[in-house]
C-alpha cells in the first residue's frame, strides 16, 4: 500500500517541474543518446547502448514513481494553515536550551524533506517532536549519544 504523501503548495510545483522536465528534455536526451549507439553498428555488443537502454529504464522507472506519488499526494491548503501549534506547512523557530542557538524550520511531508534547507519531514525526530506543540513549549528530541536536545518554540509562522 502506497504511504500518503503530504506536500505544500511549493513542493508540488516542484513535484509537476520535475515530471515535466523528466517526461520532455531528459526523455529526448536519453531517446538521442539510444539513437546514436544504434549507429555504432552491431547493437548485440554494444556497451554505450546497454547503457543507454538502462538509463531509459531507469528514467521511465523514477517518472513512474513520481506520477504516483503525484496521484496520491495530499496537498496542504496554504489558508488552513495556522500558527496556534506547530503542522505540516508551518515554519517553526526553536531555540537550543543548551547552545542558544535559534534556528528556523519548515515542517514538510517526507518527500520535500531537505536538511541543508532547514525542510524537516513531519516523520523525522525532530519533526515528530515538534508537530502539535506551541509556542514556549519545550520538546525534548532524542539524539543518538548524549542527552536529548531540549528545544524551545519560540515563534510559528504559516
Amino acid at each position: 500500500m502506497p504511504k500518503d504523501v503530504i506536500l505544500t503548495p511549493q513542493g508540488l510545483e516542484e513535484l509537476k517541474s520535475k515530471i515535466e522536465y523528466l517526461s520532455g528534455p531528459r526523455r529526448r536526451e536519453v531517446a538521442e543518446r539510444i539513437k546514436e549507439a544504434r549507429e555504432f553498428g552491431d547493437i548485440s555488443e554494444n556497451s554505450e547502448y546497454d547503457d543507454a537502454k538502462n538509463e531509459q529504464a531507469m528514467l521511465e522507472k523514477q517518472i513512474a514513481e513520481l506520477e504516483e506519488k503525484l496521484r496520491s499526494a495530499t496537498v496542504i491548503d496554504a489558508k488552513s494553515v495556522t500558527t496556534d501549534a506547530v503542522s505540516v506547512g508551518t515554519t517553526v523557530h526553536v531555540k537550543d536550551q543548551k547552545t542558544d542557538k535559534s534556528v528556523k524550520y519548515m515542517i514538510v511531508g517526507s518527500s520535500e524533506a531537505n536538511p541543508t534547507e532547514n525542510k524537516l519531514s513531519n516523520e523525522s525526530p525532530v519533526g515528530k517532536a515538534l508537530i502539535g506543540k506551541k509556542r514556549g513549549d519545550v520538546v525534548s528530541v532524542p539524539v543518538p549519544r548524549g542527552p536529548a536536545r531540549k528545544l524551545k518554540i519560540t515563534k510559528i509562522e504559516a
